[in-house]
């Protein structure tokens, strides 16, 4: 692991901004997909792909993360805040993994096909049951509030650092050294 220069390397940078967007666009689609039936077609149709870019991309990420370590938390962060920096950080890359694969094998179980583009579906990887489908399309939706509260409560901590502390957690991610 290569030791950190009190910046995100800049892959780090560009994933970690990328996938905020992408994720922010996922949970509108996801709630505009529940509450519009005249957009729910189309919708779908960009959720499933997204879903898969995202799943790829926090692969790439993770393993950019365990090659690069991150910079240091300021030494005066109280123990229960950098434990809920750690916390945090890895419940996203868990969710970041999580929500597409339940979403995939929701799609498996319930035997729709995971549309990437026309004439391109990702295999089944669960075999057809209505009642695993349920079962799963109740976790997408728990995992999705879960996301959501959890982006929220990371976009508050990156404020507060950037804000309140300007104790540089948030420009270690927002620019690169030498700015």
């Amino acid at each position: 692991m290569k030791q950190s220069s009190g910046h995100f390397n800049l892959t780090a940078r560009v994933l970690h901004w990328l996938m905020a967007a992408l994720i922010l666009a996922m949970l509108f689609i996801g709630v505009t997909m529940v509450a519009s039936l005249h957009w729910r077609p189309a919708l779908i149709d960009l959720h499933r792909p997204l879903g898969i870019a995202i799943l790829m991309l926090a692969v790439v990420r993770l393993i950019n993360r365990l090659r690069h370590r991150p910079p240091p938390l300021p030494a005066d962060l109280p123990v229960w805040q950098v434990a809920a920096a750690h916390a945090s950080h890895w419940l996203l890359y868990g969710l970041m993994f999580a929500m597409p694969l339940v979403g995939w094998a929701m799609l498996s179980a319930g035997g729709y096909p995971v549309q990437m583009w026309k004439g391109v579906a990702l295999p089944h990887i669960l075999p057809h049951s209505p009642a695993l489908y349920a079962a799963l399309r109740s976790a997408h939706s728990l995992l999705a509030y879960v996301l959501f509260a959890t982006v929220v409560m990371h976009l508050c901590a990156a404020l507060f650092h950037a804000w309140v502390r300007r104790d540089g957690v948030f420009s270690a991610m927002a620019r690169g050294p030498g700015r």
